[in-house]
C-alpha cells in the first residue's frame, strides 16, 4: 500500500478507536445541563456545550460510532447480496443472468430518494434490533435493496471479462466442476473493483445517513447522530460555529480517508 493509503488507513483506524475507547474517557451525551446550556470551549467541555447543556465532545464520539456502524454494515450486506447475485449472473449466464439483470434495472429505476424518505420517515417509531439502535435498521434495509445493484453489475462485469481467459478453460478441463471454478478461479480474480467500491461506499452510506438525520428522518433524537448535530447547531452558527463544524469535520474526514484508501487499492489493481 502507497503513502496515501497508509494516510488514510491511519485516519480509519483514529475514528475506530474513537468509537471503542472514546466513550470511557468523555461524559454521558445524554446528559442535560441547562444551566450550562451554549458554554464556550474549556478544559470541561472541549468542544464546549449544545443549547441542551450537553457535552458536544462525547455527542462527538457517540455519533462516531453510530455512524462508523452504519456505514460498516450499510456497505456490508449489499456487498453480500450484490456479490452473489453478480457472480451467479456472470458464472450461469443465459436466464439466470437476465433475469438478475432485470430485477437490477427495475431497482434503478425506481425514485430511490423517495423509499429514502418513506422508510425513514417510519424508522422514527420503530425499534431495531442486534448491533443496530432505534431508527437504523429501516434505514439500512433501504441501502441493502438498493445498494446491492452497483456490486452486482461489478462483479458481473468482471467475470465475464475473467470467464473468457484460458485459466479457467483450463480449469474446466482438468475436470472441475462448476461451483469449484467459481469460487476458486473466478470470484477472487473479479472482486479487485468491488473491493475498491466497497471502500468508497461506507462513506457514502455515512454521508446518506447524516442527510437522512439532518432532515430530522434519520436515528430519532436524543440519539447523537453527526447530521442530526449540524441540524441542531446550524441556528448558532454564528456564535458557535463549532456546533456545525466539527461534526461537519468528522464526516468529511471518515470520507477523505476512505477515499485514500479506495484510491490506493485501485492504484494497486491496476498496476
Amino acid at each position: 500500500m502507497d503513502r496515501k493509503g497508509r494516510i488514510g488507513v491511519g485516519i480509519l483506524v483514529a475514528y475506530i478507536l474513537i468509537a471503542i475507547v472514546g466513550p470511557s474517557f468523555t461524559q454521558d451525551p445524554l446528559q442535560q445541563n441547562l444551566l450550562n446550556r451554549l458554554a464556550f470551549p474549556s478544559p470541561e467541555h472541549w468542544l464546549g456545550t449544545d443549547a441542551l447543556g450537553r457535552d458536544v465532545l462525547a455527542r462527538m464520539v457517540s455519533a462516531t460510532q453510530l455512524d462508523l456502524r452504519f456505514g460498516i454494515l450499510a456497505m456490508l450486506v449489499p456487498l453480500f447480496i450484490g456479490t452473489t447475485l453478480g457472480t451467479l449472473a456472470g458464472t450461469l449466464g443465459g436466464a439466470v443472468d437476465a433475469v438478475i439483470m432485470r430485477i437490477a434495472d427495475l431497482v434503478q429505476s425506481f425514485p430511490v430518494i423517495l423509499l429514502f424518505l418513506g422508510v425513514a420517515a417510519a424508522s422514527t417509531r420503530t425499534e431495531s434490533y442486534f448491533l443496530l439502535g432505534p431508527g437504523e435498521l429501516p434505514i439500512l434495509i433501504v441501502f441493502a435493496l438498493v445498494g446491492w445493484v452497483v456490486y452486482a453489475r461489478l462483479v458481473r462485469g468482471e467475470i465475464l471479462r475473467v470467464k473468457g481467459m484460458d485459466y479457467i478453460a483450463a480449469a474446466y478441463a482438468g475436470g472441475l466442476s462448476r461451483p469449484r471454478v467459481m469460487l476458486r478461479h473466478l470470484l477472487p480474480n473479479a472482486i479487485s473493483q468491488t473491493v475498491v467500491y466497497a471502500v468508497v461506499d461506507v462513506g457514502l452510506a455515512v454521508l446518506s445517513m447524516a442527510s437522512i438525520s439532518y432532515l430530522g428522518l434519520g436515528v430519532p433524537a436524543p440519539i447523537p447522530e453527526w447530521g442530526s448535530m449540524i441540524n441542531e447547531g446550524q441556528v448558532y452558527l454564528a456564535v458557535q460555529w463549532w456546533l456545525v463544524v466539527a461534526p461537519g469535520l468528522a464526516i468529511a474526514g471518515l470520507g477523505i480517508g476512505l477515499a485514500l484508501i479506495g484510491d490506493s487499492l485501485d492504484d494497486g489493481s491496476s498496476s
